[in-house]
């Protein structure tokens, strides 16, 4: 068999340290965010990468978690089957970590041959060794479809906020956690038909019995893995409410059947075969798996997650392996982030907030700085971290292009000046009589490290070593990222206070040693920060004409002693490659395109691009019936959507009109000084608490008019069913600012002050506005926009707005 890189798999080797890497199996069912790679496969890539540097034996194991409810939901959705679904999202899961050079020894997917076998084991060993019971539980049953229905095939109205359609796992609306049997109204996904309840069998994990054994266990590997503190707390808080039964076999037709015969009509739960993934996968990637897998002694297993998977790594999975009474090589170190928000909002892949690893690609910005500023940013220590499109421009510009780029180029463009100028491409060779020690600036070059001014040059670069693997063997892959780049700021430090532009002219012995000490300081740079930055390194090394694999080491004390003297470490004489600039400044306009892009949801940014695309061919579409005769009228030509002065506000404050039983008398900030007053037919539709601090789409260029006695400057945008039974507001996003003027794509113009009602303009446009079938409002097919995504509603589709 042979890795991801094509090269022959690995066994653990005697006497070597052999270290097993895993990041969380991402569920096959969406692309992944930012916060999925940073979370899992990213920082485990670090670390792997870190490991190969160090000359450890290690692999990293990685791949699709394909079985389950969600695949089945979206095989529905797409109209298609689960494997195929599968087959999909794990050639887009491969092709977006190919993109970020994530190095697995292999990335597979638990919908194998091997993920049968080794679950059906494990799961066997466990009953025989009874840690398994069964129990009756009353479940939802379609007699339509004749199934029983998991959480996530059963949809019915919130009891929470009343947003229909919710799921039976969770409201989408207001997050809230839900079960299928608490849902009013349910029915099934599939045929919408109503269940019923109906008895069915299930196989449980009895985790109390395993409790003892599980603690002593945890007690012991959280101190010597050195388990980060959210993994501890999490698995602590579990452990302290008491552990409970677990349910492992689901009523699926899509997942590892159960081999038993009592059971050989159900799959396992998902959450009891994933994890196993992990075996199988390796399995698949060498026959002699177990050598790694039951191996306790000779393999160190180190996982990767968020902070939502913790549970399942600290209890779950090590009790499976437990209850088989075999010894297996149990995790010693977990490292888990906390949650990396979205412009101060969540990344969703269900509801495809943020930007994806299908985004990153389309852009055209690096890999290396998507790695840098989420490995910068990484969401450690208990503590959420927050993605914003101004925090990636100030770090790509000030710390990437100025701090590293621009002291990696200054060193080696001086390099490659002519002679006369520079050293024409040679590494210049240092006099006998100069030495690093004897030279002031070079001594305290990294004085940030430690202010004792007669400290050599060694010393500190020793300090800052020292730091870094120290770190890095912790797992602490921001410190150490930030460690590395320290080096880059003192080496411009280094060359300021040396002026080595005079020493050029006026000592050229000691600027040869200068120069000779920066060219060795960016090799420790490609060094040190290849984990992070790979596509960097590669470039450096090519920069400074260096084979990656010859030269690229921190695998014994002899390759550390070398970087320990950075005016040592590259040979006089060497001839350099051509330099040229390694980062590219992110300018304001373009980060605006990207802040624009990639706001709302991908949903939003498809309906956006289609819109736009429409609205071209609509321009290039000529008002002629190619007999010189027009097809409308000057005056109805004249009337466009841009006419109408729609904005985004909140309302204050709402009572009932005190003239009228079924009218609302509202208080809008539309973002002017003073609020604006709305009369609305909204009494038997909306309940008046619903209303309050409630962002809706406003039609503010109305000539003033009353309504009952109340004169009123406004109009709520809502949407009607055909029978005017339903009426739903059209809601702008969550994050859009009040005041903010809605736009329709590939409309432009300005809106008249005032509406004038001779001219009928809101009437004549009104006519199309309308929801379409994913619940967007629309202008025709161009979507209301607003700078954070497209207005919707919640349930109407095809109805007409007013």
């Amino acid at each position: 068999m042979t890795a991801e890189n094509g090269k022959p798999a690995k066994v653990p080797v005697e006497g070597k340290r052999n270290i097993l890497i895993t990041s969380a199996l991402p569920y096959v069912n969406n692309v992944p965010h930012l916060g999925n790679i940073i979370g899992c496969v990213l920082s485990a890539d670090v670390y792997a990468r870190y490991c190969r540097l160090r000359g450890y034996n290690v692999i990293y194991i990685c791949g699709t978690d394909e079985y389950g409810t969600a695949t089945e939901t979206k095989a529905l959705k797409e109209n298609c089957s689960p494997k195929e679904i599968c087959d999909k999202y794990h050639a887009i899961h491969k092709e977006v970590y190919d993109w970020f050079n994530i190095s697995f020894d292999k990335f597979g997917r638990t919908s194998t041959p091997e993920q049968t076998e080794v679950c059906q084991s494990i799961f066997k060993k466990m009953f025989d060794n009874k840690w398994l019971s069964e129990r009756t539980e009353a479940q939802l049953y379609c007699d339509t479809c004749e199934r029983f229905l998991a959480d996530r095939l059963v949809e019915g109205t919130c009891p929470n906020c009343e947003y229909d359609p919710a799921r039976g796992d969770q409201c989408e609306k207001c997050e809230k956690v839900l079960g299928p049997t608490e849902l009013k109204n349910p029915r099934c996904k599939v045929c919408t038909k109503s269940p019923r309840f109906r008895d069915t069998d299930h196989l449980f994990l009895e985790l109390p019995l395993l409790q003892d054994k599980l603690e002593k266990y945890i007690n012991k590997m959280s101190v010597d893995g050195s388990w980060t503190k959210n993994a501890i707390q999490i698995t602590n808080t579990k452990l302290r409410d008491g552990l409970k039964q677990i349910c492992i076999t689901r009523d699926l037709k899509w997942g590892v059947p159960v081999p038993h015969e009592k059971y050989s009509n159900k799959v396992f739960y998902v959450w009891f075969d994933a994890p196993i993934g992990y075996i199988s996968i390796t399995a698949s990637y060498t026959h002699e798996w177990e050598k790694w897998w039951k191996n306790p002694e000779n393999v160190e297993l180190y996982q990767f997650m968020g902070k939502d998977n913790v549970s399942f790594h600290t209890i779950c999975f090590p009790s499976y392996l437990l209850g088989t009474g075999e010894s297996w090589t149990l995790m010693k170190t977990i490292s888990v982030t906390d949650y990396l928000m979205y412009e101060s909002g969540k990344f969703s892949k269900s509801n495809g907030v943020g930007v994806f690893g299908n985004d990153v690609k389309d852009t055209n910005i690096p890999v290396e700085v998507w790695r840098y500023y989420l490995l910068i940013n990484r969401p450690e220590e208990g503590s959420d971290a927050d993605f914003t499109w101004p925090d990636l421009q100030a770090k790509l510009n000030s710390e990437l292009l100025n701090n590293l780029g621009n002291f990696v180029n200054r060193v080696l463009s001086f390099i490659a000046k002519p002679a006369g100028e520079g050293y024409n491409s040679i590494i210049p060779n240092v006099p006998d009589d100069v030495r690093g020690d004897s030279h002031d600036p070079t001594k305290t070059l990294a004085e940030k490290v430690s202010h004792d001014p007669t400290q050599t040059l060694a010393e500190k670069v020793s300090a800052y070593l020292d730091q870094y693997i120290e770190a890095m063997e912790k797992v602490k892959l921001k410190q150490g990222l930030k460690i590395a780049m320290s080096i880059s700021q003192l080496g411009n430090a280094y060359l300021q206070n040396t002026k080595f532009w005079h020493l050029y002219k006026e000592n050229q012995s000691l600027c040869s040693l200068v120069i000779k000490t920066a060219a060795g300081i960016t090799y420790l740079l490609a060094c040190l920060l290849e984990p992070f930055m790979p596509s960097f390194t590669l470039e450096v090394f090519k920069q400074l004409n260096l084979s990656p694999e010859i030269h690229l080491s921190l695998s014994d004390d002899k390759d550390i002693d070398r970087l320990r003297r950075p005016w040592d470490i590259l040979s006089a004489g060497h001839k350099i490659g051509t330099p040229k600039p390694l980062f590219r400044e992110l300018k304001d306009e373009e980060l605006e395109f990207y802040k624009n892009k990639f706001a709302g949801s991908q949903a939003d940014r498809i309906i956006r691009a289609e819109a736009e695309k429409a609205s071209k061919q609509l321009k290039k579409t000529t008002i002629s019936d190619g007999k010189g005769k027009k097809n409308k009228s000057a005056s109805q030509q004249d009337i466009t959507i841009t006419r109408l002065d729609i904005r985004v506000g909140l309302i204050k404050k709402v009572e009932k009109h005190p003239d009228a039983d079924s009218l609302y008398v509202e208080e809008i900030d539309v973002g002017d000084e003073q609020t604006r007053t709305v009369v609305s037919g909204l009494v038997n539709y909306i309940p008046v608490d619903e209303l309050q601090n409630r962002k809706v789409c406003v039609l503010c260029n109305l000539k003033p008019a009353a309504m009952r006695g109340i004169k009123f400057q406004a109009m709520i945008l809502a949407a009607f069913n055909d029978d005017h039974t339903n009426v739903e507001l059209v809601e702008p996003p969550s994050s859009a600012s009040v005041g903010e003027r809605i736009t329709f794509p590939g409309h432009e113009g300005n809106p008249d002050e005032l509406l004038n009602p001779k001219k009928k303009v809101w009437e004549t446009l009104q006519v199309d506005l309308r929801t379409n079938e994913e619940l967007v409002a629309c202008y025709k097919d161009v979507p209301l926009t607003t700078s954070a995504g497209v207005c919707k509603v919640s349930s109407i589709r095809c109805g007409s707005i007013r």
